[in-house]
């Protein structure tokens, strides 16, 4: 006697899972999907189940990017001892979670820099991240400003978190460009960038400003 079959229940649509969708989608195909009504289709799901999460395709690729910043927050913080570092340690810490994050989705992030050969359109889909990277940098500057007692030593927040920002573009540039055993280089730009740009908050010689430059150059003539 046959059995009856019981329909496979639908999965649930998240958020996540639609990015997980999408990401995998560029990867197979290795092009953006056409359409919503399509992708959708494709996955199991609804128009209406995309839009309750994404507008439309580059919100979608927005908010890859703030999830890579998001998750990589989640885990800095899982560290008991996170909170007990210095401004600068914290910094290093944020870098080097992100572009281990991004590591582990590198095909995927490549594609998304590369796919335009307009480099403006391709950072449009970093705004997200942007504002992500200023705020986590101007807490920590906030922080620093309060422990120094000389309003002339203070410096703008606005100044430090843009810093920060063009710190993340150059270091992100330099990593697609990594060929390196486990991205070590990238490993040392990191380093040495946010010892520099803490050296120049902390008023300090800027020794570290010239040794980073010097790495820089001499690593462009290998």
């Amino acid at each position: 006697m046959a059995t009856k079959k019981t329909p496979s229940k639908k999965k649930s649509i998240t958020r996540d899972s639609i990015i997980s969708a999408y990401m995998e989608y560029v990867l197979e195909n290795e092009q953006t999907p056409k359409s919503v009504y399509k992708f959708s289709k494709e996955n199991d799901m609804t128009e209406q189940e995309f839009y309750n999460f994404f507008g439309s395709f580059d919100g979608l690729r927005n908010e890859i990017w703030n999830t890579f910043f998001d998750h990589s927050l989640k885990l800095i913080h899982k560290d008991k001892n996170f909170e007990g570092f210095s401004n600068q340690e914290k910094m290093l810490t944020f870098f080097f979670t992100f572009f281990e994050m991004l590591t582990a989705n590198r095909s995927y992030v490549l594609f998304a820099l590369k796919e335009n050969k307009d480099m403006m359109k391709s950072l449009s889909q970093l705004k997200g991240l942007r504002i992500r990277v200023k705020e986590f940098a101007s807490e920590l500057i906030n922080e620093k400003n309060e422990e120094k007692n000389l309003k002339i030593l203070k410096q703008p927040v606005s100044v430090f978190s843009e810093g920060a920002w063009l710190q993340t573009l150059f270091i992100l540039k330099y990593w697609m460009e990594d060929n390196s055993p486990s991205f070590e280089k990238t490993d040392v730009v990191i380093e040495k960038s946010v010892r520099a740009i803490f050296d120049v908050f902390d008023n300090t010689p800027l020794e570290s400003v010239v040794d980073f430059g010097k790495f820089l150059w001499k690593d462009k003539m290998n």
